[in-house]
Order: structure tokens, then sequence, then C-alpha cells
């Protein structure tokens, strides 16, 4: 026999075999990593979709401004007057006072010859006033009676921006323009050092958005002659070099996917998706890192090699374990044996105690059924006494509710009355005010009539996120009339809309305005007569805290304050019921109410309810879940 011969096929068939696994793992590895490209570009994709709708959401949220802003007859009292000093003044703070509520970058108005009359930014060290923009194409837009849209860096303040600009008309003429400016850095801010990048473009492909800062006022590819031309015209990019990113791109063999690489660097690879905003004129991009693609293709080679080695070590225990196995029976029998006479011994101690289990659980059951049947009629009745509540409290508002429905009501009349005559006049411009005025006037009564209907709804008594800002926000609205009625300061503090307790919102909402009216009546008759409302963030808890500058509470009277029917008010004033159901509803919505003196030298009240993230499941909520089962 040739032992040499035997010895060489041997090394060759070990060889085949490892140049075959090899073949079959890089194979598997190519698969694995073009899985993950697929499905970094389906990620991709939802994530492209996210950030394209939320740069189109917050333009529309300035795209009508402009238009409403241009309705102002103060801008065209200016326009017509550029030289009344007075006219000017509160134009420039009225433009001031919009920038604050919208949270618009800049706002101003230029003539028809472009020339910036008023802006918001006026005390600033470089105002827009005196300023010529009659070379933006939004300014051009505007003045051929469309709405002007731009993006641009400032030439006066250097700050990247979105511009509206709309025309100030009156009697079908073109007095001049508005613009408002939008600043979306703040949302380039939130996006910094996320995994993957975004990449914002011009229609002629500049970067002006970017999550990388060193990218911005980059182009993806070369400008031509006639765009860079365009773009110094415009002012669109001062000082900006506009240099091309030194991006490489290719489509690999079989795939729709258009992978690219930032210079040499091979580390610096992405999946790039774009998407075009048709009604802003531009791209988003989304590169997306393929570092976790080519780490799954290691993973798939690596966890190859540990089957091929789990496959060896696994002929290698099977004798060993089907010895085991053996043994293993013959303990199994032995051991089934000892349990069957436990159970025999154990099946007989159960029937001995069956009976007795029996007729204690009957007894249970009786007991049960009646205690619920107790909590039931006991809750019917608290819902029913925090309704009355709620309905008393809208009772002891009803005079500044008349008063202020009563004041629109005269007010209507007088602008119809008044519109009739000017109709007769044929003065058609007044006469259009005055409805204006009217339905503005019908507006807020529907707003008044809404919050009194969502106050006085009975309570789902269903618990989930709240926000308090809307809470806070209605309670105003509902007790704004009887603050005005007692001319006392109401001061809110409003906190973030992100801000969210665990709760019932028209249970918390009724504990915040029992506490406000309650200040409220503290204050009357004091000289100073102030109210404060606010929210303090608490680890995993949040306080809703009302203070005012009132008499305070007595220290012997704090600990019997939550006590039914404990009041120091006068007998006409109230039964001393608000507070112990206050208290009531925010022990049962999972938090704490506590009184004490405050910093206003009255009293302070803490509502203390559980944040969304860790708010624990209420009473309300427990008992809910109870009854559907």
């Amino acid at each position: 026999m040739n032992w040499g011969a035997i010895l060489r096929y041997r090394w060759l068939v070990a060889a085949l075999s490892a140049i075959g696994y090899l073949l079959v793992a890089w194979q598997a590895a190519m698969q694995v990593q073009q899985t993950a490209v697929d499905a970094l570009a389906a990620s991709g994709h939802s994530q492209l979709n996210l950030y394209a709708t939320h740069l189109r959401g917050e333009l529309q949220r300035f795209e009508k401004l402009p238009t409403l802003i241009a309705t102002h007859p103060r801008l065209l009292e200016v326009l017509q007057d550029p030289d009344d000093v007075d006219a000017v003044d509160g134009l420039n703070r009225y433009l001031e006072e919009i920038n604050r509520s919208t949270g618009a970058a800049d706002t101003y108005l230029m003539d028809r010859n472009g020339l910036t009359l008023a802006a918001s930014n006026w005390h600033s060290e470089r105002p827009f006033v005196g300023r010529n923009f009659n070379f933006r194409p939004y300014f051009q837009e505007a003045m051929a009676g469309q709405l002007g849209r731009y993006f641009a860096q400032g030439t006066a303040s250097q700050q990247r921006g979105y511009y509206f600009a709309s025309s100030v008309r009156a009697g079908g003429k073109v007095f001049g323009v508005v613009v408002v400016k939008v600043n979306l850095s703040n949302i380039e801010q939130e996006w910094e050092g996320l995994p993957e990048e975004v990449v914002v473009t011009d229609p002629d492909g500049v970067i002006f958005f970017a999550t990388q800062p060193t990218w911005r006022f980059k182009t993806i590819a070369p400008l031509d002659h006639q765009a860079r031309t365009r773009i110094e015209l415009s002012r669109r990019y001062p000082k900006a070099a506009l240099e091309p990113l030194p991006l490489k791109a290719w489509v690999p063999e079989g795939t729709q996917h258009q992978l690219v690489q930032l210079g040499d660097n091979q580390q610096q690879r992405y999946l790039l998706q774009s998407q075009a905003m048709a009604e802003a004129g531009w791209q988003v991009h989304l590169m997306t890192p393929l570092q976790s693609a080519h780490q799954q293709m290691v993973n798939a080679i690596l966890l190859i090699s540990a089957l091929a080695l789990a496959l060896l070590f696994l002929g290698l225990g099977l004798r060993q374990r089907y010895k085991r196995r053996l043994e293993k029976m013959l303990y199994d029998e032995q051991a089934r044996e000892a349990l069957y006479r436990t159970h025999a011994q154990l099946e007989q101690r159960v029937k001995s105690r069956t009976a007795d289990l029996s007729e204690s659980n009957e007894q249970l059951s009786r007991e049960i059924e009646e205690r619920r049947h107790a909590e039931a009629q006991l809750r019917a009745t608290q819902n029913e006494l925090i309704q009355a509540a709620k309905l008393a409290t809208l009772g002891q508002m009803s005079a500044g509710i008349n008063h202020e429905l009563s004041q629109p009501l005269a007010a209507i009349r007088s602008y119809a009355d008044n519109g009739q005559a000017l109709l007769e006049k044929g003065r058609l411009q007044e006469v259009e005010s005055n409805l204006v005025q009217i339905s503005d006037l019908t507006e807020r009564m529907a707003r008044i009539g809404s919050q009194l209907k969502i106050f006085s709804r009975k309570s789902t008594g269903l618990v989930g996120a709240v926000s308090l800002k809307g809470v806070i926000e209605a309670a105003r609205a509902i007790i704004g009339p009887r603050s005005n009625k007692t001319d006392a300061t109401l001061i809110i503090a409003l906190p973030d809309e992100r801000l969210q307790v665990c709760a019932d919102e028209v249970l918390v909402q009724q504990v915040l305005v029992n506490l406000i009216h309650n200040a409220l009546q503290a204050v009357e008759g004091e000289a100073e007569r102030k109210v404060e409302v606010h929210t303090e963030q608490r680890s995993d808890q949040v306080a809703l805290v009302v203070e005012d500058s009132g008499p305070g509470i007595a220290d012997e009277h704090l600990e019997h304050i939550f006590d039914p029917f404990f009041t120091t008010k006068e007998a006409s004033e109230g039964l001393g019921l608000g507070l112990t159901i206050s208290n009531r509803i925010v022990t049962e919505l999972g938090g704490e109410m506590s009184a004490s003196s405050g910093c206003l030298g009255g009293a302070r009240f803490e509502v203390v309810l559980p944040s969304v993230e860790s708010g624990p499941e209420s009473e309300l909520e427990s008992e809910r879940k109870r009854e559907e089962r």
C-alpha cells in the first residue's frame, strides 16, 4: 500500500475543504453585508422622511405670517409717511413683539424701492433700518404679487435664514414689502451628534445646512460659471468660497444604492439617500455611515468559523453524551418512583383540606362582593361631589364670565351699527375692518364657551400623559373673568409642552382652577393682590405651585386645611370641601398635595404628580382594570 500517496490525497482533500470553506464564508459575508446595506437603506428612507417633514413643518409655521402682518394698518401708515417718527417707533416695537411671540429671527418692512423703514432689530448694533435689500429675489417676487421665498446668509447679520416676503397693498396698489426671516440653526444643533449626517442643498447644489459644521457653504459638485455669477449677484452667500466636497460616488453591482466616500478615507464611507423639498427648492440628503454593515460582515465570518468549531466539538462529544444518557435514564426511573410515592401522600393531604378551603373561599367571595358594591357606591358619590364642586366654582365665577361675554356682545352690536352706517356711505374698507373685529370678538366668545364646556364635563377616570402647559392655559382662560373682577395680578409661568405628568386632564384642571380661585379670594381686600402659578421639575416628579399675597394660613390651621368642612371663609363663600376634594383627586392620581407659607407672604399650595416616564398606575386606573376583568 502506497502510504505516501494516501497521505498526499488526505492533504489535498483537506486543502480543498479549506478553500471551499473560505469561499462559502466569503460569499455568506458578502450576502450579510448586502442585507445590512439594504436594512440601512430602509431605515434611512424612514429617517429621511422624518427629517424632511420636520424641516417642512418648521417652514410652514411661518409661511402665512408675512401675509397676515401685511394687513396691519401700522405698516401702511409708515409706508405712506416714513418721516413720522412716532409711527416708525411704534412699528419697530410691534415687529419686535411679533419676533418674541412667534420665534422668528427678524421681521422688517421695506418700501417700494427696497429701503428698510422699520425692523424688529431696530435697537441692535447692526439694525436693518436704512439698508436696501432690493437685490434679494424674495423682494422682487413679493413686488410682483407672489409670496417671496428665499434662503440666504444675511448681509448685515451674517446669519443663515429662510425668508418669507409678502407685499403690503391698499386699493390694489403695492406700497411695500414685509419680510419674516426664519432661523433654522436650532434644528441643526438638535441634529448634531446623530449617527448619520444630514445635508440640505439649495437649487445650485450649495450646502447651507449640515450637521457636520465643516461641510457648510461647500457644494455637492463643482459650480459652473453661470451658477456662481447668479449667487454672487444675489449676495446669497457673501464671503463663502463654495468649494466642492471631495466625494467619490459609486453604485455597487446588483444594487440601486448610491455609496460615497469622503476623500481617500475608507473609514468615511456613507450610504447616500436624497429627497426633494419642491416648495423650497431644496434637496435633503441623508448620509448613513457604513461601519455597521462592515462590522456585520466581520461578525458573519466569525460566526461561520465558530459554527465550524462547534460542529467539530459536537462530534467529539456525541459518544460521551450517549454514555451519560444511559446513566441519566436509570437515575430518572428511580426518581420517578420516589415522586409517585410522594405525590400519593400529598394528594391525600390535599383532599383532607379541600372542604375547609372551599368553605373559606365562599365566605371570602361574599365579603369581596359586598366590599366592591360599597366601593362602587362610594366612588359614584365622590364623582358626583367632584362634579358639584366644579359647577359650584363655575357659579361663583358666573358674574365675571357674564362680564366677559357682555363686553364682546356690546362691542359686536356697536360694530354692526357702525358698519350699517358706513355701508350706506359706501366706506367699504371701514366696513370690512368692522367685520374683522366682529369675527375676532365671536371667536373670543367661542373660546370662553369651549373652555367652560371642557371644565364642566365629567372625568373619564382614565389616566394618561397630560401636558401641564395645556392644563394651565385652560385654567387661565376659565379663571380669567374672576381675576379681572378682583383686579388681581395673575402671574403664570407656562412650562415647556414636553413637560407631562401621568394624570387625568379634567381632574388636574379642576384642582388647578380651585387653587387659583381660592388664591384670588384670599387676596381680595389686600393692598397687594398678586397670584403666581409655576411648575418645578423634581427628578421623576413634577410640582404644580400656586402662591398668593394674601393673609396666609395660620399655623394652627395648617394641619386641618384638608379636613372636610374646615374653612376660614365666610359661610356664604364655601362649605370647606374644595381642598378636601382636590386633595383626594391628587392622591388617587398617585401624587400628593401640601400647603405652607409662600414667598409672597400668603399661602403656597403644591400639587406633586408623577412624570410620564415614571408615573405609577393610579388607583382610578387600577380599579378600572379590575372592573373590566
